[in-house]
C-alpha cells in the first residue's frame, strides 16, 4: 500500500486528513511522523505537523500455523490449501505434504494407535503400625532435654535445661534470662518448640504413653497466673451485665486454664466454638 503524506497545524489534525484520504479508520492505518511543530513566543508554534500514512497491511500467518491449517483441512475430502489447491482428500486419501504437488512424498501413514494402559488396581488400605514395646521414659526424658540444649546453643542463648518428671507426666523447663525468643507472641514459639521437642523424643522413639511438655523461663506459670485473672475479670462483667462475652481464640492449653477457672465461680458458664485455630470461649452467665 503507498503511503499518502499530510500537513497542518498539529500531528492530530495532519493525521485526521490522513486518515480522510485513504478512507479508513485510525486502527486500521500506520502513521511515520516526519516533522513535528515547533513551540514559539507567547505559547505559538512554528513551523506545521507533517505526517505520512498508509493503510497497515494485513500479516501473514507464520509458516507453522499455515502448516497446522492444512493438516486439519487434509482431514476432510475435497479441502483446499491457501493457494487453493486440493489437499488431496482425507488423511487415507493419498495426500502428501507438498500440499498436491507430488514431489518428494509419499501417503501419509497413518499414527499407531497407543494401547490403552491397564486401570490400576486398588489400593490395599494400609495397615496400623503395631504399638511396639513401652519406651522407657527415662530415655525420652534425656532425649529432650539433649534436643534442647543444642537448640539453645544454636541460638546463642544461655540457658539451663533441666527435667521434671511424676511417674510418666514431664516437664522440660529451659530457664535463663534473656530467652524471649524461644517463647515468641503469646507463647507461640514455645507451642511450636514443644511440638519438634515431642517429634524428636517421642515418635522417633515410638513412645505413646509419655506425657510431655516443654516450658521456658517459667513462661507457663506466668501465663496460667494472668489468664485466670483476666477470666475472673470476664466472669465477673458477665454476671453484672448479664451479658454473655466471646473471648479471643486461644489453644488449647490457654483454653483449658480458662475453662478451669470459671468452673469454681459462680452465675457463669462457659463453652466452646469454632475450630482450631480459631476456637473461641463463650462466657455466659446462667439464668436463675
Amino acid at each position: 500500500m503507498e503511503w499518502v503524506e499530510t500537513a497542518s497545524r498539529t500531528i492530530d489534525e495532519a493525521k485526521n486528513a490522513a486518515l480522510e484520504m485513504l478512507g479508513v479508520d485510525v486502527d486500521d492505518a500506520e502513521f511515520e511522523i516526519i516533522e513535528e511543530p515547533k513551540p514559539g513566543l507567547f505559547g505559538r508554534t512554528r513551523g506545521e505537523a507533517r505526517v505520512r500514512a498508509r493503510v497497515r497491511p494485513t500479516q501473514v500467518r507464520p509458516k507453522t500455523e499455515r502448516r497446522d491449517r492444512r493438516r486439519r483441512e487434509g482431514g476432510h475430502e475435497g479441502g483446499r490449501s491457501e493457494g487453493g489447491r486440493s489437499e488431496g482428500g482425507n488423511r487415507n486419501g493419498g495426500g502428501n505434504r507438498n500440499g498436491g504437488r507430488g514431489q518428494g512424498g509419499g501417503e501419509r501413514k497413518p499414527r499407531p494407535e497407543r494401547e490403552a494402559r491397564p486401570a490400576r488396581e486398588p489400593r490395599e488400605p494400609r495397615e496400623e503400625r503395631p504399638k511396639g514395646d513401652p519406651v522407657d521414659p527415662a530415655v525420652v526424658g534425656a532425649q529432650a532435654v539433649s534436643f534442647l540444649e543444642g537448640l539453645t546453643a544454636a541460638f546463642g542463648l544461655s540457658g539451663n535445661v533441666v527435667l521434671v518428671r511424676e511417674d510418666e507426666e514431664m516437664e522440660v523447663q529451659v530457664n535463663g534470662d534473656d530467652l524471649g525468643l524461644l517463647v515468641g507472641p503469646k507463647g507461640n514459639t514455645l507451642l511450636a518448640l514443644q511440638d519438634l521437642t515431642r517429634v524428636v523424643a517421642q515418635r522417633r522413639l515410638g513412645d505413646h504413653d509419655t506425657r510431655l511438655r516443654v516450658d521456658v523461663a517459667g513462661y507457663r506459670e506466668r501465663r496460667r497466673d494472668a489468664l485466670s485473672r483476666f477470666a475472673t475479670k470476664v466472669a465477673n462483667d458477665v454476671v453484672e451485665t448479664g451479658k454473655p462475652r466471646v473471648l479471643e481464640p486461644m489453644a488449647s492449653a490457654d483454653r483449658k486454664v480458662v475453662h478451669d477457672t470459671l468452673a469454681e465461680i459462680d452465675g457463669v458458664t462457659t463453652r466452646s466454638r469454632g475450630e482450631d485455630p480459631y476456637r473461641q470461649i463463650v462466657v455466659e452467665p446462667i439464668s436463675d
